[in-house]
């Protein structure tokens, strides 16, 4: 079954240098980003441009108008994986710039990097906001954290998951959110095919690639 790129357009990402010259100076953090980046790559695929697909002509799960709007001019079936040499408009800085750093998901990742390998995963399919909604939910939910659930993480939300840790044990924490995290993912997922049925072309994949992906055996190996 076709697997869409992209559910909902994103925003437009700033410019900047290619990833791997930013995580370079993240030491162990940047190393836990890189395989993060690396495996999101391999669910995104490559060039996609179905017809049913809401995002359009897609390239390792940026679309065309994020490509435009970053600068990109060329045919989105060659647009780079990764900045090197002159390219300086590539999948990989916009991902951790989009993806990664503006959505405050760096403090996750050096807590647990399964969770934050889900919040970026699930941020490439539908923007950033939703699942950073779902985690401060999963966050009330679990450890009853108050949080305004905003879709903005910022310290309090860190600090939350910080909490759910210590009370729950590392893994129990990561294994618990990751199965929340998959429910409320699951759950839109369904409700897109109800309003869309054009969509339904899309379901089995999403369901394959983007729910259960984070093997719960990799939980609590913070950085």
């Amino acid at each position: 079954m076709p697997q869409s790129n992209r559910i909902e357009p994103m925003e437009a990402p700033t410019s900047g240098p290619g990833a791997k010259g930013v995580l370079g100076g993240l030491g162990a953090l940047g190393a836990a980003v890189a395989l993060i980046m690396s495996a999101t790559f391999d669910n995104e695929g490559g060039y996609v441009n179905h017809p049913k697909d809401p995002g359009g002509a897609t390239n390792h799960g940026v679309t065309e108008r994020v490509a435009r709007a970053a600068g990109y001019r060329g045919d989105m079936r060659f647009f780079p994986k990764h900045c090197t040499g002159p390219v300086k408009i590539c999948a990989d800085s916009i991902y951790f710039e989009q993806y990664i750093k503006r959505p405050g998901f760096l403090p996750v990742i050096e807590a647990d990097p399964a969770v934050g390998g889900e919040l970026v995963d699930s941020a490439v399919n539908f923007g950033p906001p939703r699942p950073s909604r779902w985690f401060q939910q999963s966050m009330n939910e679990l450890g009853a954290a108050g949080l305004s659930v905003d879709g903005k993480i910022g310290p309090a939300t860190v600090r939350a998951y910080r909490t759910l840790q210590a009370r729950l044990g590392k893994v129990a924490a990561c294994v618990r959110t990751l199965d929340r995290l998959d429910d409320k993912q699951r759950a839109e997922y369904d409700r897109l095919v109800r309003v869309n049925p054009k969509l339904r072309a899309f379901y089995k994949g999403w369901i394959a690639h983007r729910i259960g992906n984070i093997d719960r055996k990799t939980c609590g190996r913070g950085i």
